[in-house]
């Protein structure tokens, strides 16, 4: 495994399991200090256990990426324990509600599930930019969902949330390419050996239905892996991807193609 990025610090947001988690260990690997978060500690403290916190520099510090107060901290005190932060990638947020056809929704639950998707990304990037603004430099990969590209019946806040980031990837790319801070996305579909991926064909219900259906049409016969998502992402990250900015790329095993 290269170490493309020894010397650098990367804070992953929503990493104590999943793709979150399996960005981090792919970094780690890769040679970066990493940062894992999320809220609770027992579950930072079996990522960090899993991650071999022993064999590579990696620490937890808890904090809700819906709060920028939280979120402030905990770049706060990542810069301290580890040095400057380079590297941003957010994962993680709210699945809740899931797939729901839009007339099913509760009204009460539209808020929610938009501000459960859009802050775990607007809060860490407006904690961490002024830090990478300061030092002229940074990468911050965002992910969301592929039903922000590609309309999926069920998925209207899904991807409204979803296309709401993929425009802010865009739209921050922009702004932040004066200090020379990159900014990317990648997009999701079905990814398996998640925790969501194993809820969703659990028990009967308008998930586990829609997504029998994608699985079938995997050109692969499968659906992406965790850990063929943070490739992408850690190479959306690194000095590789250096002239690469303002992009979106779907890690879908080509699901969304037509024709197939």
């Amino acid at each position: 495994m290269d170490q493309d990025l020894q010397g650098q610090v990367a804070l992953v947001i929503g990493s104590t399991t999943s793709v979150g988690y399996r960005v981090a260990e792919t970094l780690a690997r890769r040679g970066a200090s990493v940062a894992l978060n999320g809220r609770g500690e027992d579950a930072g403290r079996r990522a960090l256990e899993r991650l071999g916190a022993g064999e590579t520099q990696a620490i937890f510090q808890a904090g809700d990426a819906t709060s920028h107060d939280d979120m402030v901290r905990v770049v706060d005190d990542v810069e301290r324990r580890l040095g400057p932060i380079g590297i941003l990638v957010c994962c993680g947020g709210s699945a809740r509600p899931g797939p729901t056809p839009f007339l099913d929704l509760a009204p009460e639950q539209i808020m929610p599930a938009l501000e459960g998707r859009l802050l775990p990304r607007l809060m860490p990037v407006r904690a961490a930019a002024p830090r990478m603004r300061e030092r002229r430099g940074g990468s911050i990969v965002l992910m969301a969902s592929d039903a922000g590209r590609f309309p999926t019946p069920g998925e209207s806040l899904i991807g409204a949330a979803g296309a709401a980031i993929m425009l802010m990837t865009k739209t921050l790319a922009k702004e932040f390419s004066r200090w020379s801070i990159r900014v990317n996305c990648v997009a999701l579909t079905l990814t398996a050996d998640t925790e969501r991926y194993e809820q969703i064909f659990s028990s009967p219900s308008f998930s586990n239905d829609l997504f029998t259906k994608a699985l079938a049409r995997f050109p692969a016969g499968r659906a992406p892996t965790a850990s063929e998502v943070a490739e992408v992402a850690a190479f959306l990250a690194s000095p590789r991807a250096g002239q690469v900015t303002g992009q979106t790329v779907s890690v879908n095993g080509g699901l969304s193609f037509g024709g197939w």
